[in-house]
């Protein structure tokens, strides 16, 4: 078997120099959305500017070791799929909440309790993991599709909250970078057609700096060398704090068990075993912990990445831990991550659109495998009317407690997987259909 066709082997042999670009591709597909929780989070709370510098580079650094355990397991601990992890934007909220009333300790506190009950949760999956049947899992991963795709707008617009949001330039370059990826994964044959992410951005970003939409003055003052600061923040403990945070690390779950679903389903074209379920868990939740050690909120499993693996079928763990060695070569070397950052949202847009989608086709998918009984169809419908109709009125959720309106108001892969697990439990297994 050749090295390029290794690629879209789990454990075939790969060059370094073949393996990089496909790493590469891997990161700039999740970059952006890595560092940018724990810069909202700094903003708010009001974190020094050099304490935040800091913290960005750890997150590059836990991105990529969470990464790396998921791809080169550490005992129970980790999948051994093309899993890439980086800073969950799902605990944001929560963190905010949490850091602006009681604290930046606190929270750190919090994030390391609750990721080591996660991560004890992934090692004894065995014994909970039954609840999550095909449709559940379908149903799960079809909701993190439609709940991303907004997000994939929003770059392509320019980036939520950016002062030419919608403007001529960013349509451009989005629309342009969105049409190379699209030739490339038609018309490109095998290395290219899997390199069409890859290809796009780099097009999409030499228009925009013919455009002038880069602007580079961030490199002038960066540093070479930056070594990781290991506990920024002092933990500290409260229980309520705890209890938080602790509920965002089970929704973070579902949508681990269903980022994993769809890697399986959409990439490696079988279905997940229990035993990986678990192990991506109790990735989750341990490294989680280490983030929190390093001042960083939660890591989970990234549904880009899963998108881009399915969409160009390189399942390569080595092709994929060069880009985790890029991301911990990003936190080591602050030049690495700001030239990464300079990349305009509207690129990034343009590239994930149609990786968002493929999340979305592999929870049709699944559905398909798992047939369109009156019973399934019940527990589909239901599940994503609710969960992705009443989280787009967050209002309706006003009277409930702010702990339920923290999970719930914001989340439809929360909101979809409760109703998905209770409906699945409670509707009967089988039901007769009268003759006609």
């Amino acid at each position: 078997m050749t090295d390029k066709a290794n690629l879209y082997q789990l454990d075939g042999r790969v060059p370094v120099l073949t393996a990089i670009p496909f790493g590469l591709q891997h990161v700039l597909a999740m970059f952006v959305s890595n560092i940018t929780p724990i810069i909202i989070l700094a903003n708010v709370v009001g974190i020094d500017s050099t304490i935040s510098a800091a913290l960005i580079q750890n997150c590059m650094v836990i991105a990529g070791i969470g990464t790396l355990i998921q791809l080169y397991p550490v005992w129970r601990i980790g999948s051994r799929l093309p899993i890439v992890m980086g800073i969950s934007f799902t605990f944001l909220s929560v963190a905010i909440f949490v850091g602006s009333t009681f604290g930046m300790g606190t929270l750190i506190g919090a994030v390391i309790i609750g990721g080591i009950i996660e991560g004890l949760l992934g090692l004894f999956a065995r014994y909970w993991i039954g609840i999550i049947s095909p449709v559940v899992a379908a149903t799960v991963v079809t909701a993190i599709g439609f709940s991303l795709l907004p997000i994939g707008a929003n770059s392509f617009a320019g980036g939520q909250g950016a002062a030419d949001f919608g403007a001529t330039h960013n349509w451009i370059v989005g629309s342009f970078t969105l049409l190379v990826c699209l030739a490339f994964q038609v018309f490109a044959k095998g290395f290219l057609r899997s390199l069409s992410v890859l290809i796009g951005l780099i097009a999409g970003y030499i228009l925009s700096v013919c455009m002038g939409m880069v602007n580079f003055a961030a490199l002038q003052d960066v540093g070479v060398v930056a070594l990781p600061a290991i506990l920024p923040f002092k933990p500290e403990f409260n229980l309520g704090a705890v209890l938080s945070v602790l509920a965002i690390f089970l929704v973070s779950a579902t949508e681990t068990i269903g980022d994993t679903s769809a890697l399986c389903e959409g990439a490696l074209h079988r279905a997940p075993k229990d035993k990986e379920l678990g192990a991506s868990i109790s990735c989750d939740g341990f490294v989680s912990s280490v983030a929190g050690c390093f001042g960083c909120t939660p890591i989970t499993s990234f549904s880009q990445n899963v998108g881009l693996a399915a969409m160009s079928g390189v399942v390569n763990r080595f092709a994929i831990a060069m880009g985790a060695c890029i991301m911990i070569l990003g936190g080591i070397f602050p030049a690495v991550g700001t030239i990464l950052t300079t990349i305009p949202q509207a690129v990034l847009g343009g590239c994930t659109i149609m990786m968002f989608g493929s999340i979305m086709f592999a929870g049709i998918r699944m559905m398909a495998k798992c047939g369109f009984s009156d019973r399934n169809m019940i527990i589909v419908a239901l599940s994503l009317s609710v969960g992705l109709g009443f989280t787009q009125v967050k209002d309706i959720f006003a009277i409930f407690p702010q702990m339920i309106q923290t999970v719930f108001a914001e989340n439809c892969v929360a909101v979809v997987f409760l109703l998905a697990v209770v409906l699945n439990l409670v509707l009967p297994k089988e039901k007769k259909t009268a003759e006609v």
